[in-house]
Formats: structure tokens, sequence, C-alpha cells
């Protein structure tokens, strides 16, 4: 992004973020605690949302890690006992609607782990270290994945210990789960669920809420 702070923390039309997808998930019914992992310098910025979100949600937090999974852990230590589905939630993707997380804590509940994704567009090939070409990959068997990935908690804690037995480095939560050879559903979501990693995101990313903020204004007869 090339910004003087990290990306979920720029402001995208007036606030934070990270804040768009706290939002969301303290609006859903089947939430009740938000675990934010980050540096306590930004707690700020979250817990100045706080006051307009129910009071039902217990907001707890935890320290970032080295990498990802340190980062995911933390949270976890986090997470009640009592605790049916963990949704671990990239802060840079303020986009995704209550409704394919919903989807999603469904499958990991019915499966034990779900991740968001769509179907990928572009063909992708596979290439050698000096760019000649391996193969074409069948683009009908390639998904994009994204955020949440919602996994049960005492899967996802027995995941961690393998991690740490075999010194695994995962790059996404449910990679943890096909480690221990367990299924993974992919759960249908959008194309609209971006994440935030570029300018021109950006201006993606606000022409989707100015799009969204649209279709929710009443139609003058």
């Amino acid at each position: 992004m090339g910004a003087a702070i990290p990306k979920q923390y720029l402001e995208l039309r007036g606030q934070p973020i990270a804040t768009y997808s706290l939002e969301m998930f303290a609006h859903m019914p089947e939430v009740g605690e938000i675990v934010i992992v980050c540096d306590p310098s930004w707690r700020d910025l979250f817990e100045k949302r706080f006051p307009g979100l129910p009071k039902s949600i217990t907001f707890k937090w935890a320290l970032p890690g080295a990498e990802r999974q340190d980062s995911v852990y933390n949270g976890l230590q986090q997470v009640s006992p009592s605790a049916a589905i963990v949704a671990v939630h990239d802060s840079a993707r303020p986009l995704v609607t209550a409704a394919d997380a919903r989807k999603c804590m469904q499958d990991g509940l019915t499966v034990g782990a779900a991740v968001l994704g769509v179907q990928v567009k572009p063909t992708i090939k596979e290439v050698n270290p000096d760019l000649t070409v391996v193969k074409t990959l069948q683009r009908a068997k390639l998904w994009e994945v994204q955020t949440p990935q919602c996994i049960r908690p005492e899967l996802l804690r027995a995941g961690f210990e393998l991690v740490k037995k075999e010194n695994l480095e995962v790059t996404d939560d449910v990679s943890i789960i096909e480690a221990m050879g367990r299924p993974v559903k992919i759960t249908p979501g959008a194309y609209t669920n971006i994440k935030v990693t570029t300018p021109d995101d950006m201006a993606v990313a606000e022409k989707f809420l100015d799009e969204h903020a649209a279709a929710k204004q009443p139609v003058a007869a």
C-alpha cells in the first residue's frame, strides 16, 4: 500500500478499514464475542466504535504474532470454551456480508471447517523457474479463498498442536485442517469480498460501498 500505517487502519469512506467487519460481525445474532488481534497502540480505533455496537457482545484482545498463524493462535487462546465455531477474518476485508459469513459458519459447524471462496476467473498456468509453462490448470477446479474461515475450536486447537509438533508453516487457517487430513468445505462467497492491499483496491472498495449505500436508498415514486 505504501502507507505510513498498517493498511487495515487506513480510512475508507471516513472510518478505518478494520472497523467495517468489526461492526458487521458485532451485529450478527450468532456472534457472542469478538477477539481483536492487534498491537495495543491501535486499540483506540476499535474502542471508538464500541458505543454503537450491541451490548451483548464481549470484546477481547490478543497480541499479534510474527506470522499470521501465530496471531490466530494467540487469538484462539482468548476464545470462550463454550464457543461452537471460530470465524477468523482478515481485518483488511471490509466488504464481507453477514449472509455469506452465516453460510460459512453453518458449513463449518457441519463439516468441521469451511472457508468463503470464489471460482477463479482467469486461466492459470503452472510454470517452471525459467518461466516455461508446465501445464494449464483446470479452471473449473480452482477457487480463490477468502475469509472468514470458520472452524470448530477443538479442531483448530488440535491443528495447532500438529503445527507446533511438526514445525509447519501455513498460509491460511484451513490449511492447518488440511494438514490433519480433515475435510474443508468451500462456501461460495462474493467477488466483492476483496482484500484491500493496494491503492487500486481502495478505489474498488469505495465503489462497492457506494453501490451498497445506493441500494439501501428508498426509491421515490
